[in-house]
C-alpha cells in the first residue's frame, strides 16, 4: 500500500498532539487504509494464541485502539469544526471503513474467545481497572453481535454499517439546512428591539459575506437574540419556521433517515434478544429497566406540571396585557418571556453581557478549578485547526504536567452547532511503562470579538462553558491507567453528565462570579442590585424548562421502545402523545424538531436523552455537599475528585457517589435548585 512517510496523520500516532497545521483531506484515506490493514494483520496474530493473557492480548488491543484513535480522531474532529466539501467526501468514506472495522472486530469469534479465556484463567491476577475493562469488553462484544452466527451475524454487520451512514447523513442534512437559510435585513427599522450586540454581530456577518446591511442565520448566537428581542413578529415567525423545519424538505429531508434508523435499531435489538432498542440501550447504563426510566421522567413531570401551568398562564396574561398579543404563538414565546423576565426582575442576558468578557470568564473559571483541585492551567503552543483555537496545559501543585486541552469558543461557518467536549488523547499506561497524559477538545459556538470590542458572553453561555469544562475535568483528572476505562471511557451514559452539570452551579455563586464577572470597560464587579436580580430570576420559567427536557427525554425513550417498525404509530404520533401528556405549550403542527434532533439520531443519546435529567439529579445532590461544606471547599473538592472525577469507568459510579455523599442521591436537591414546587 502506497502511503507517504510524511503523512501527518500517521506521524500524529507518535507525536504528543495531532499535527493540525499539516493535515489535509488528501491525507485521510491513505493513512486510514494503512492503519486498518496494519490492524487486521495484528489481529490475526493476536487471535492465533492458544493461551492468551492480559499482556499478550488486551494490552496489544489497547495499543491498536490508540493507534486508530490517533489517526481517525483528528479527522472526526476536523469534520465537526472545519467542514469542507473535500473533507466531507473522504470523511463519509472513512466512516464506512471504520464502521466496517469496528463491526468486524466486535464479531471476531476468536478474539471473543480469547477475552473469555483471559477472564476465566487470569481474572484473579488482574487489578480492579483491568477487571473493569475486561468485563465491559465482554459485555460490549455481546452487544455487538459476537455470539450471533450465520445470516444473523452477517445481517448485524450490514446494519451497523448502514447506521453509521445514516447518522452521518442526518447530521450533514442538519448542517446544510442550517447553512441554507439566511435573513438579510437592509432597513434599520426591522432591527427594532434588538440590542446593540446583536446588531453589531449581524453587521459583521453581513460584511464577512460581502453583503450590505445585517445578516442573521440559524446558528444560536444569531437566532436566539432575534427570537428574544425582535419587535417584528413577522421576522420572529420567519426565523422560527425556518429553525423548526430544518432538514424537512427535498434532498435534506431527514424523515426517511429517521424511519430507517429506528427500524434498523429495532432490528439490532431483536437480533440480540432484546424486546426493543430501549432495553438494548439500558444494558450499558446506570438505570436498571425501561420502567425505571419512564417512571422517573413521569414523576418528575408530575412534580413540575402545576408550576409550569402557572408559568404559562402568567405568560399569556402578560403578553395580552402588556404586549397586545391576544393569541400567543410559538414564535412569540421567547419574546414575551424575555419581556416578562424584564418586567418581573428587570434583568436580561444583554444587561449581563458586559460583565462577562471572554478573557475574564476563561481566566476566572481556571482560577476556580485551580483553587478547588490544586492544579495550574497555562496557555501553551501547539498546532491548531483554526486561529481562534487555543491550547492549554494543566499541571499539579508540584508543577508537573498532568493533562492538556484545546478551547475553540466561537461560532463560524463550516462548524457544527452546539457545544461539546471530546477526547483527543486518553490517559494510558503504555506497555513500555510510559504514562500518556490526557488531552481534551472543548468546543463552543459563542459570538466572537467585534472590531475592538472583546467577545462578550451571556450568563447562559458562561454556564455552557462551565458545563463543557466539567466534562473536560472528568477526562483530564482521571487517575486510571487502563485506556478503555480512563477518563470518560466506560462511564455509564446516564452518569457522564454528572461532572458537567455539577460545574454549572458555580455560575450562580457570588464568590465565584467575583473571580471573573468584571465590566469589560470599567473592570467593575457586578453590582449587588444586578446580582440580586440575576439570582432572583434564576428559576424563571423553571417548570416550563423542566417539562421541555422531559418532553425530549420521554419522546426519545418511547420512540425507541414503543414505536415499532411497520406499526400504525408514526414518529409524529409518539411526539404528539408525549406532548399531550407532559407539554403545557404545544408547538404548531409544522414544527418538526425531530428532524434536527441530532442528539438521538446522529449522536450517542439514542434511548438515552433522559441521561441529562438523570445526571442532573446526581449533580444537584453532589453540589449540595458544597453548599453544606463551603463553596470551592478544597477538602470537599478533593473528595469529589477522588470519588467521581478520578475513577473513570473503573468503578461503579453509584458506589463513587455514595462514597462522596455518604448516601444515594435523591431528587429533592434538583427540585430545590430549580425552585420547583408542586403546590
Amino acid at each position: 500500500m502506497n502511503v507517504k512517510k510524511d503523512n501527518p496523520l500517521l506521524l500524529s500516532i507518535d507525536a504528543p498532539l495531532p499535527l493540525f497545521d499539516k493535515i489535509t483531506a488528501n491525507d485521510v484515506l491513505p493513512a486510514l487504509d494503512h492503519i486498518l490493514q496494519k490492524q487486521r494483520e495484528s489481529l490475526q496474530t493476536l487471535t492465533a494464541q492458544e493461551k492468551p493473557n492480559w499482556q499478550t492480548l488486551i494490552e496489544p488491543l489497547e495499543a491498536m485502539d490508540e493507534e486508530l484513535s490517533r489517526v481517525w480522531g483528528p479527522v472526526s474532529h476536523l469534520n465537526a469544526v472545519c467542514d469542507s466539501d473535500d473533507l466531507r467526501k473522504v470523511y463519509q468514506e472513512g466512516v464506512q471503513k471504520t464502521s466496517a472495522w469496528f463491526t468486524e472486530l466486535a464479531q471476531n469469534e476468536a478474539l471473543y474467545a480469547g477475552l473469555k479465556y483471559v477472564e476465566s484463567h487470569q481474572s484473579d491476577l488482574l487489578n480492579h481497572e483491568q477487571k473493569a475493562l475486561l468485563k465491559q469488553s465482554i459485555r460490549d462484544f455481546k452487544l455487538s453481535g459476537a455470539e450471533l452466527t450465520g445470516d444473523a451475524k452477517k445481517r448485524f454487520k450490514e446494519i451497523r454499517l448502514r447506521l453509521s451512514e445514516l447518522s452521518t447523513s442526518f447530521e450533514q442534512h442538519v448542517l446544510d439546512a442550517t447553512r441554507a437559510f439566511t435573513l438579510s435585513i437592509h432597513n434599520e427599522d426591522d432591527l427594532a428591539g434588538l440590542p446593540d450586540s446583536a446588531r453589531e454581530a449581524a453587521a459583521q456577518r453581513a460584511k464577512e459575506a460581502n453583503q450590505e446591511g445585517w445578516l442573521f442565520t440559524l446558528d444560536i448566537p444569531s437566532y436566539l437574540p432575534m427570537m428574544q428581542y425582535s419587535e417584528k413578529s413577522e421576522l420572529r415567525e420567519k426565523m422560527y419556521r425556518a429553525y423548526c423545519t430544518r432538514a424537512t424538505s427535498e434532498d435534506l429531508d431527514n424523515s426517511p433517515v429517521i424511519d430507517e434508523l429506528l427500524a434498523l435499531r429495532q432490528e439490532i435489538a431483536a437480533l440480540l434478544g432484546f424486546e426493543h432498542y430501549g432495553d438494548y440501550s439500558i444494558a450499558t447504563k446506570m438505570a436498571s429497566s425501561s420502567t425505571e426510566i419512564t417512571t422517573f421522567l413521569r414523576e418528575l413531570a408530575a412534580k413540575s406540571r402545576s408550576m409550569a401551568k402557572r408559568e404559562v398562564d402568567e405568560l399569556r396574561s402578560f403578553a395580552k396585557e402588556h404586549l397586545g398579543i391576544d393569541d400567543l404563538q410559538a414564535w412569540d414565546v421567547p419574546f414575551a418571556s424575555e419581556k416578562l423576565r424584564m418586567h418581573t426582575y428587570a434583568i436580561s442576558q444583554e444587561e449581563l453581557k458586559p460583565y462577562f468578557p471572554e478573557a475574564n470568564v476563561v481566566s476566572g473559571m481556571f482560577a476556580l478549578v485551580e483553587k478547588m483541585y490544586g492544579i495550574n492551567i497555562r496557555q501553551a503552543d501547539a498546532p491548531v485547526w483554526h486561529e481562534h483555537a487555543k491550547y492549554f496545559e494543566v499541571s499539579d501543585s508540584a508543577n508537573k504536567k498532568i493533562a492538556a486541552f484545546y478551547l475553540d469558543p466561537y461560532a463560524r461557518a463550516h462548524k457544527r452547532g452546539g457545544a461539546w467536549m471530546d477526547d483527543c488523547v486518553v490517559r494510558w499506561q503504555k506497555p513500555n511503562g510510559d504514562l500518556q497524559l490526557p488531552v481534551a477538545y472543548l468546543v463552543c459556538n459563542f459570538d466572537a470579538p467585534i472590531a475592538d470590542k472583546p467577545a462578550l458572553w451571556t450568563h447562559n453561555e458562561v454556564m455552557t462553558l462551565f458545563h463543557e469544562f466539567g466534562h473536560g475535568l472528568h477526562h483530564m483528572l482521571t487517575e486510571v491507567n487502563v485506556r478503555g476505562v480512563s477518563g470518560i471511557n466506560g462511564v455509564p451514559w446516564d452518569a457522564v453528565e454528572l461532572p458537567s452539570q455539577f460545574m454549572e452551579n458555580f455560575c450562580w455563586e457570588r464568590e465565584v462570579l467575583d473571580l471573573f464577572a468584571k465590566h469589560y470597560e470599567t473592570d467593575a464587579a457586578i453590582p449587588d442590585d444586578l446580582f440580586k436580580r440575576m439570582t432572583a430570576a434564576k428559576n424563571f420559567q423553571a417548570g416550563m424548562q423542566m417539562l421541555r427536557q422531559i418532553e425530549f427525554s420521554l419522546f426519545d425513550f418511547l420512540l425507541h421502545s414503543e414505536c415499532q417498525p411497520n406499526s400504525n404509530t408514526s414518529v409524529q404520533d409518539v411526539l404528539d402523545m408525549v406532548r399531550e401528556e407532559v407539554t403545557v405549550l404545544i408547538p404548531p403542527t409544522f414544527n418538526k424538531f425531530q428532524n434536527s434532533f441530532s442528539h438521538i439520531f446522529a449522536g450517542g443519546y439514542a434511548a438515552g436523552y433522559y441521561s441529562y435529567k438523570w445526571a442532573e439529579v446526581l449533580s444537584a445532590d453532589a453540589y449540595a455537599a458544597f453548599e453544606e461544606e463551603g463553596i470551592a471547599n478544597a477538602a470537599t473538592a478533593s473528595r469529589f475528585r477522588q470519588n467521581i472525577l478520578a475513577i473513570g469507568g473503573s468503578k461503579d459510579i453509584m458506589d463513587g457517589f455514595v462514597a462522596f455523599r455518604g448516601r444515594k442521591p435523591n431528587v429533592d436537591a434538583l427540585l430545590k435548585h430549580s425552585g420547583i414546587t408542586s403546590a
